[in-house]
């Protein structure tokens, strides 16, 4: 069994520190880990719940996929990102179920993870991640 739970839920937002206050609000918790994805022009923001977390991203950069989903569809849900045990055995297995995966391999992520996003046209409108936590050698 490749996925074994859902691993967060990925919200953009405008304003990354306006929404800190909302969700710490929200959830009766500060946030675990602000990170800084300068390959995606991103900044997050993590929230752990236990059995799933949640993932607030920001825009840091003009054009970025963040930034285009919000001046497309405004503030909101994201994604949906399952932890998987095999990235790249996952990764084919779907591709080979027909999804379109919009990685050839799987990419540094952020929260130590290596991450892989299949098209909303294949998963029924739902952008999907599959992340897997990089192990230490």
């Amino acid at each position: 069994m490749s996925i074994i739970k859902v691993e967060h839920i990925g919200i953009a937002v405008d304003d990354i520190a306006q929404s800190d206050q909302l969700f710490a609000l929200l959830l009766d918790r500060q946030p675990y880990k602000h990170e800084s994805v300068e390959r995606e022009g991103i900044t997050t923001s993590f929230y752990d719940l236990g059995s799933c977390k949640i993932e607030l991203l920001e825009s840091t950069r003009q054009g970025s996929a963040i930034e285009k989903f919000i001046e497309k569809r405004g503030q909101g849900m994201h994604h949906l990102a399952f932890e998987v045990d095999d990235i790249v055995e996952e990764m084919e297995r779907l591709r080979s179920a027909g999804f379109q995966l919009l990685n050839d391999t799987p990419q540094p992520g952020a929260d130590n993870k290596l991450i892989c996003f299949l098209h909303p046209k294949s998963t029924g409108g739902v952008l999907v991640e599959l992340c897997q936590e990089i192990k230490a050698n």
